[in-house]
């Protein structure tokens, strides 16, 4: 054991001042008092214990009372209270049942029994138990033993309470005992459990400062605390610590320092494991294992094939953790067959896959976007003999329903009740949600009827309810909605996704009238509405063109309810107040998201930006792009078409031809809008020569003729047919689908239609 060594009084001035700089006042009546509120960890090592002590002191205990008149001496009941816990089979409840009768009798055991009985009442992990025989030593003043004092250490920590095991120790000190390094190593535990990692580096110090030397499983400790909480530049700076400090960092260093699950962080931790082997401190499977899983979690693939290649060199078997890291990052990545081929080389290895890991994978493949390829995996299962579970089907299930295969979904439902594999809430759900999601509504009414009539013996819950609501307020079958909504109370009350849904509905067949009532219902329910909400009631009112009404509930939003609004909020109120002329609110809108913790976006330059030209205001125009690219937005198809259509509409085509250029060796593909925009600017300016080459240039790009461009094309040749040569026009798509063209002689012949007076004929 190890010893402080400085005198007694010293010592206790470093603990004192330990316990000071980490916000501790330790009084050591709070250990010598009954500790009646415990920590529920307390229950958790053991058999559920939850009214033991209750039940002890009840006449069914296990001690009769003839068998306590038997024991006529406290020398007796001491002898048998020892015999008792001494047992192979220990015990232990009667001895404390014994204990207890023995105590009511007035008959109280001695020092040595007490410390005895709560020692090895701890050590069983009893710890409720142990508290009451604690509770009694404080009642009757029983001095602690040093192993007593241990075993109260011990039930701090498993009580998540380190700082009082900080006045265990003092307590130790106190009593004139050795504290050792055991007892300082359970309270960094204790700290670092509870994620105090800090206040375990402080004493970590004060240990070095009071001559208790920390060993390597006191870094090792506080190793993983810095893991845990993802302190990973703390975790290697502590690990260069102890190669300092000369104590030779052990396989669990080394493999929690790999289990530090940071981006870019399993690299070091490759070095680390090769300088161990320099060491001769070979690696093992889990630390291996750990190694693989973080490559896989970093995408690091080939990295981690390459250490279980390693692994399979040095004759290190992989165990079934080692599998499932590379087996769920190939199906991750959609590598079906690799992944199936490592799986039969796993069982060849006498480690069969259980239903876990099978579930594992097809999860992967169906986030990954591979549900055909999780249905092979799936099918794979039942031929190697495994069972699938219900969450395997549900996992499956949502998979399919995620891609669109919502009947593929219904088939496998269909197929797991053939199986005797009850569908859960989950799985309806499930269903619901990939049908509505499929606009096949009439399906999800006919499979909530079933649910709601009793006939899949599954209760629909609220998010049933919610996602046929929504399906049917997305196809505006609101009276559906509505009825359905009123069938929940026979379940449960709709919350504020109900209200958000039926809201939004009718705000956009313009039934405001009937949307306002369920906003009044909502709040007369006590639903607080979500920022959702108030995005739904926002843009429903914006597109109704009531922009007023809007405008106060984004005040109410902000400034009353401190909401902060979305994006989607900002821009759609700048749009309306644009919209209506009201361009100077719309700016200060805009300067003002940044104090709502809204950043403007593209769209948000876009609008504003389009607001300023139409206005004419050139300069502030440009000057919102300019600051648009040095805040890191990029300009869009939409900024380039709003810059080309003013300047063409303005007059200033040689501006709108340099944009056009920057748009196009930008890589981006004018549309129909920037083309007719053009021809409109160059029709104006009487820019024949530019019409024609923007003609063939819209030809070569293979611009389908709408009746808008058409059109324009139209009014370009009839109003400027002096300048033309017929035969240079191009000929256009008419409709790709069709493969027939519009030529030049066909335009002139509409023309000659539209306008016979200018004689014109098709050559």
């Amino acid at each position: 054991m190890v010893r402080f060594g400085f005198p007694l009084p010293l010592v206790r001035f470093r603990l004192v001042y330990f316990v000071h700089q980490v916000d501790y006042k330790i009084d050591f009546t709070m250990i010598t008092k009954p500790l009646f509120n415990l920590h529920p960890k307390f229950h958790s090592h053991t058999e559920p214990q939850y009214g033991l002590y209750k039940l002890l002191h009840t006449t069914s205990s296990f001690i009769s009372e003839t068998d306590l008149n038997s024991l006529d001496s406290i020398n007796r009941v001491n002898a048998h209270i020892r015999s008792l816990c001494e047992k192979p089979d220990s015990e232990l409840l009667k001895a404390v049942s014994l204990f207890n009768k023995a105590i009511d009798a007035n008959l109280v055991p001695s020092k040595p029994t007490f410390n005895f009985l709560f020692t090895a009442i701890t050590k069983s992990r009893m710890y409720e138990l142990a508290s009451s025989v604690y509770n009694q030593m404080t009642r009757f003043q029983i001095p602690p033993s040093f192993p007593s004092l241990g075993s109260l250490l011990i039930c701090f920590i498993h009580a998540q309470k380190p700082k009082l095991g900080v006045g265990v120790v003092g307590m130790i000190i106190k009593h004139g005992f050795t504290v050792n390094i055991f007892a300082m190593n359970l309270i960094l535990k204790g700290f670092c459990q509870i994620g105090e990692v800090t206040k375990a580096m402080q004493l970590l110090r004060e240990m070095d400062r009071n001559c208790i030397t920390p060993n390597i499983i006191s870094y090792n400790t506080i190793i993983n605390g810095l893991c845990r909480t993802k302190k990973s530049d703390e975790c290697i700076n502590l690990m260069n610590e102890v190669e300092a400090k000369e104590l030779a960092p052990n396989l669990v260093t080394c493999t929690t320092v790999m289990n530090c699950k940071e981006v870019g962080r399993t690299d070091v931790a490759l070095s680390l494991l090769k300088e161990m082997n320099k060491k001769g401190c070979d690696a093992n499977v889990v630390t291996y294992s750990t190694l693989i899983s973080g490559f896989c979690d970093e995408g690091c693939l080939d990295k981690g094939k390459e250490c279980f290649e390693e692994m399979l060199e040095k004759g290190i078997a992989p165990n079934v953790i080692t599998y499932t890291c590379l087996l769920n990052n190939l199906c991750q990545i959609g590598k079906l067959r690799e992944a199936s081929e490592l799986l039969s080389a796993m069982m060849e290895r006498g480690i069969k896959p259980d239903v876990v890991l099978y579930t594992s994978m097809i999860d992967k493949l169906c986030k990954g976007g591979e549900a055909t390829k999780a249905m092979e995996l799936f099918s794979l299962m039942l031929q190697k003999g495994e069972d699938p579970s219900t969450v395997t089907y549900n996992v499956l299930i949502n998979g399919l329903c995620k891609q669109g295969l919502v009947l593929d979904a219904i088939k496998l439902s269909k197929i797991m009740v053939k199986e005797g594999k009850k569908p859960s809430l989950v799985t309806f759900n499930t269903l619901m949600k990939g049908l509505c999601d499929k606009e096949k509504v009439n399906e999800a009414v006919e499979l909530f009827e079933l649910m709601f009539n009793g006939k899949t013996n599954v209760e629909p819950d609220v998010r049933t309810f919610n996602l046929l609501i929504q399906g049917l307020c997305e196809e505006d079958r609101l009276d559906e909605a509505l009825e359905i909504y009123h069938k929940m109370d026979s379940y449960t009350i709709g919350n504020v996704v109900t209200f958000n849904a039926l809201i939004g509905g009718y705000l956009k067949v313009g039934n405001i009238q009937k949307g306002m009532e369920l906003w009044k219902r909502m709040l007369n329910l006590g639903l607080s509405p979500s920022s959702f909400t108030y995005s739904t009631l926002i843009n429903g009112l914006c597109k109704l063109q009531m922009v007023s009404i809007a405008k106060g509930v984004f005040s109410k939003m902000t400034a009353l309810l401190r909401i902060s609004p979305r994006l989607f909020d900002c821009n759609a109120l700048l749009v309306s107040l644009c919209k209506e002329g009201s361009t100077e609110q719309a700016r200060k809108l805009f300067e003002g998201m940044k104090d709502l913790n809204c950043e403007p976006d593209a769209i948000s330059y876009n609008i504003m930006i389009n607001a300023t030209l139409r206005a004419g205001d050139f300069k502030s125009a440009r000057e919102l792009l300019k600051e648009m690219i040095q805040r890191g937005l990029s300009p869009d198809s939409h900024t380039y078409s709003t810059f080309i259509y003013w300047f063409s509409k303005l007059g200033d085509l040689d501006e709108a031809k340099r944009v056009f250029e920057k748009m196009v060796s930008c890589g981006f593909k004018p549309n129909k809008f920037i083309y007719n925009s053009l021809l409109k600017g160059f029709y104006s300016d009487g820019e024949a020569e530019d019409i024609i080459n923007l003609l063939h240039q819209m030809a070569k790009e293979g611009v389908v003729l709408d009746l808008e461009l058409k059109a324009t094309i139209l009014l370009c040749l009839c109003h400027s047919v002096e300048d033309f040569d017929v035969k240079a026009l191009p000929i256009f798509s008419k409709e790709v689908s069709k493969r027939k063209d519009i030529s030049c002689s066909e335009l002139l012949a509409e023309l000659y239609k539209s306008y016979p007076e200018l004689k014109l004929q098709a050559i």
